[in-house]
């Protein structure tokens, strides 16, 4: 059964699903642990703590309240599963590097455009 922790040494950045395996594709083997929750239709990444107060890209947000860990190695739904297992060292993603990736996986901005 998964557990609910809040955030003491990470924050959770949630991503559209479809927006986020893109962009796991992208991080490659710099991606950190991710959680997939088919409920919601979103992945989160976790991200070193304060990472997230300048937390700016479009369709994600810092998720502050709470996210459902999964036991380890669950792979699987229902509820809840590991996209990325989490290892020794690779709880974290870099926040730039994931922002990085984001961003290229939105592509450019309407903003951008006709910079």
């Amino acid at each position: 059964m998964p557990v609910t922790h809040t955030s003491t040494d990470w924050e959770a950045i949630r991503v559209p699903r479809f927006l986020g395996l893109t962009a796991l594709d992208i991080l490659g083997s710099r991606c950190g642990a991710v959680v997939d929750d088919p409920v919601e239709m979103a992945l989160y990444w976790l991200i070193p703590v304060g990472a997230g107060a300048t937390w700016e890209v479009a369709t994600t947000r810092v998720d502050t309240e709470h996210l459902t860990i999964p036991v380890p190695r669950r792979t699987r739904g229902p509820g809840p599963h590991w996209r990325m297992c989490p290892g020794e060292d690779r709880w974290l993603t870099d926040a730039d590097a994931l922002r990085a990736a984001l961003e290229d996986a939105l592509g450019p901005q309407p903003s951008e455009a006709g910079a």
